[in-house]
């Protein structure tokens, strides 16, 4: 008699050249905390990012990391742009792939949204240059609610970008990640481009969606050029603005066609995050939906996200073929062992377990998690 089939959750993906353990992810998490202002990686990374690659997920996505400098949202965030940050994530990514997880970084700019201060010490506004702070850019010189008006990029500003993410690609693959996403969502610079509320050129880079897709697709082709053909390459799309006459659903699933034709593979579908008044009807899985359209009118393979803290809500996102992968955010920074705990809930087995804690199994424990 064979063994009953695990549940979706927790049945592996193949995705090019890598087998991912499960379906349980670990999305992109900003964590401010690079005290020493230069953008390498330190202990709290590898604890916060290691616990939940010990804990069962399938996939751990580090935060946005800035390929450039200016590109960082905070003088406090992860970087990719220089060598030295090389060595900082490279025993990251050695403990997350101990563990039996794979270890993703998203490559990240954050463009007219950069230069504010970081989240612990939040204040209105962008950072004042004299304390830290430095000019941002955009597509558009137009200015993110409260913070300071962009610097327009122009032809040579736009090809150091695309050389910025490529250069960054190439270190996370020195680094030892086993994929990369590129960030073009919550309204940061490649969402800037693709959103006709941010992005008002009339030249080759803004007007039709062809022009505005163009940055997007030129950093995906720069990219896959310099990680080869066997490693996955992720993109993160905000599927809406949630405001009238803005980036859409629609034109999420038009760019993710035309996206996989320059060499990306899989979808990290988010919302929101151009538009600072945007009405939002947050709820449980209340992006779920916006995932399940980008992949049925792309065909290409999807995460949900979004409040989703129910291993079977999960499980029935995964089994119904609405996504292919689910990221738990906050569910995953309440217990980073979340992996292992819906694979009690859903009978999924315990071979995720490292060996250090299988004394604590619910099934030494009268069953009781």
């Amino acid at each position: 008699m064979s063994a009953p089939e695990a549940p979706a959750l927790f049945r592996p993906i193949t995705i090019r050249g890598l087998e991912i353990r499960n379906r349980v992810w670990v999305p992109p998490l900003c964590q401010y905390s690079v005290t020493a202002r230069d953008g390498v990686p330190n202990d709290w990374h590898l604890v916060h990012l290691g616990a939940m690659a010990a804990g069962g997920a399938g996939l751990v996505m580090a935060e946005a990391t800035a390929v450039s400098p200016e590109g960082r949202i905070s003088d406090h965030d992860t970087g990719i742009w220089g060598d030295e940050h090389v060595e900082g994530w490279s025993r990251i990514t050695r403990f997350i792939r101990s563990q039996g997880a794979a270890a993703g970084l998203q490559l990240a700019h954050a463009g007219r949204k950069a230069s504010v201060w970081p989240e612990p010490m939040r204040r209105p506004g962008s950072q004042p240059l004299d304390e830290g702070g430095w000019p941002t850019v955009s597509a558009s010189a137009l200015a993110f609610d409260g913070l300071r008006e962009p610097i327009a990029l122009d032809e040579a500003g736009i090809a150091r970008v695309v050389d910025d993410f490529r250069s960054a690609a190439a270190r996370a693959v020195q680094a030892g990640f086993d994929l990369v996403e590129v960030h073009a969502a919550h309204g940061y610079l490649v969402h800037q481009f693709l959103s006709p509320l941010s992005n008002r050129r009339t030249d080759a880079w803004g007007g039709p969606l062809e022009n505005r897709a163009r940055l997007l697709l030129d950093v995906v082709r720069a990219v896959r050029a310099e990680i080869g053909e066997a490693m996955p390459l992720f993109v993160r799309f905000s599927a809406t603005d949630w405001t009238p006459g803005g980036w859409d659903e629609e034109q999420t699933a038009t760019v993710t066609a035309w996206a996989v034709e320059a060499g990306a593979d899989f979808f990290d579908i988010s919302t929101g995050g151009l538009v600072a008044a945007a009405d939002i009807p947050v709820a449980p899985g209340y992006q779920a939906h916006f995932a399940e359209y980008v992949g049925e009118h792309a065909g290409a393979p999807v995460s949900a996200v979004g409040r989703i803290t129910d291993a079977r809500h999960a499980e029935a996102l995964v089994s119904e073929g609405r996504a292919d992968a689910v990221m738990f955010g906050k569910a995953m920074m309440r217990d980073p062992h979340f992996a292992m705990r819906a694979a009690h809930e859903l009978d999924a087995g315990t071979a995720m377990w490292p060996p250090q804690y299988l004394r604590a199994r619910p099934e030494h424990n009268d069953g009781e998690w």
